[in-house]
């Protein structure tokens, strides 16, 4: 074997066994539990409602109790700048925030499970949009937790197993609440008492993340803090003016900001209209969630975590530009469907693709967002704000897909959704060539 050889086996034995260390586990057990509140007030929460007799049109209105996931950026502050009586001080300011938040989103959950949609759905409303406001600010403390706790050339290999929870997570709140509940009712069990019974045992779960939050180590305080002798609302107001003017006043940083938006642009452009796409080409619903749910999400897991291989064996920006490149090949998948037509290993091929592309793709773009919020002081607001501006290009940028779909058909409109990767990758090369990323791979190195 060759020195080369031999480097290249350690490097990529290393980039596997980070997966075991104590803290990354941690990470991966907090990933369950980050996924699992969220089908509890979204689409199991719908199939409820929609079994008890609630009409379509409410269901639907139902869908603004997810708000919270998106503006949790407005009480960041509060997890960076107060701690939480008892609990901060004997578990540390994360680890308390942790447990605050966990049992708090354990109660909403219950609080839901006796609920009745075909009784009363002011009750439901309420009780969903508290499990909503207790799991975004769980993320929001569990981001901070994440990015603190792992070392820099640990930050994918923790996102990659956190993002495979958080799916897993998801089917245990999803799939897994409506086979229990569909078992209770075949056994006798009444369909309120099965529904409430699936919430029970989902609010159990959330055992998983208070039992890792116990066993976690808190991670070290921040070198400066806001001066305690303020008032809260003095310390948050100057905390989250802190972490707007220490990240804005750094170098280049309105176009890392920009490269921000734009890096996921391209899967976000597609993603948006390629069940729409797989549909109006002729193939069935149920086909297409099979392979989705099936192949779909195997793909996307093993693409999680080699995109945390690939980001702990390279450097950061080479890693940027691997992600980079296949999201935008990912894209002209669709494109040779659309020539291809209802073909079914066409799809599922296509489907693998996207997945596993997709996957690598955002491991390595929340490595990279973990290394830029370096300021322990202000890591929960800072992750917070940029993760809600990389979803400008999910949430705005790519609202105008429908149209340039009409006016160019599918197959020019997946080349093009591929072309958008372009000026993200022009902006890669520019912050790279200027050292942009020198520091934070020196963090990663150390």
């Amino acid at each position: 074997m060759t020195t080369l050889e031999s480097s290249a086996k350690t490097t990529w034995s290393d980039a596997l066994a980070v997966y075991l260390k104590p803290r990354v586990l941690i990470v991966i057990l907090l990933g369950f539990s980050s996924g699992l509140p969220l089908a509890l007030s979204g689409t199991t929460l719908a199939i409820w409602m929609t079994e008890s007799g609630v009409n379509l049109r409410t269901i639907g209105l139902y869908a603004l109790v997810g708000l919270p996931y998106t503006i949790k950026f407005l009480w960041a502050p509060l997890v960076d700048a107060l701690d939480v009586p008892i609990l901060s001080k004997a578990l540390g300011r994360r680890r308390g925030w942790l447990v605050f938040s966990q049992l708090l989103l354990a109660a909403a959950i219950l609080f839901l499970a006796f609920q009745n949609p075909s009784a009363a759905l002011w009750p439901v409303a309420l009780g969903a949009v508290l499990v909503a406001i207790a799991s975004a600010t769980q993320d929001i403390v569990i981001d901070a937790f994440r990015v603190e706790s792992l070392e820099t050339s640990e930050q994918a290999a923790g996102m990659a197993g956190y993002v495979a929870a958080y799916r897993i997570g998801m089917l245990a709140s999803g799939a897994g609440v409506l086979a229990l509940a569909a078992w209770l009712a075949h056994i006798g069990v009444t369909a309120d008492a099965a529904w409430r019974w699936g919430y029970i045992a989902a609010a159990a779960l959330m055992g998983v993340g208070l039992f890792a939050t116990l066993m976690a180590t808190e991670p070290s305080a921040p070198i400066d803090v806001v001066d305690k002798s303020r008032d809260p609302i003095s310390r948050v107001a100057l905390t989250a003016f802190g972490a707007f003017q220490e990240f804005l006043t750094r170098d280049m940083a309105i176009v890392v900001l920009l490269f921000v938006v734009l890096y996921k642009f391209c899967d976000a452009f597609a993603g948006v209209l390629t069940g729409p796409f797989v549909i109006d080409i002729g193939f069935d619903k149920a086909t297409y969630a099979a392979i989705v749910k099936g192949v779909g999400l195997a793909a996307a897991l093993v693409g999680g975590f080699a995109g945390g291989a690939v980001a702990r064996a390279l450097p950061l920006s080479t890693s940027l530009w691997v992600g980079g490149i296949l999201q935008l090949l990912s894209n002209l998948t669709f494109a040779a469907l659309a020539l291809i037509g209802p073909n079914v290993p066409a799809l599922t091929v296509t489907i693998i693709i996207e997945n596993f592309c997709g996957a690598i793709g955002t491991v390595i773009f929340v490595a990279y967002l973990s290394a830029l919020c370096g300021v322990r002081l202000h890591t929960a607001t800072q992750f917070a704000l940029l993760t809600a501006l990389a979803a400008v290009g999910r949430t705005t940028l790519s609202s105008g897909g429908g149209f340039v779909a009409e006016a160019t058909g599918w197959f020019m409109f997946f080349v093009i959704s591929s072309l958008v990767a372009i000026p993200s990758l022009i902006l890669l090369a520019w912050l790279q060539a200027r050292g942009h990323f020198k520091t934070l791979e020196k963090k990663k190195d150390a």
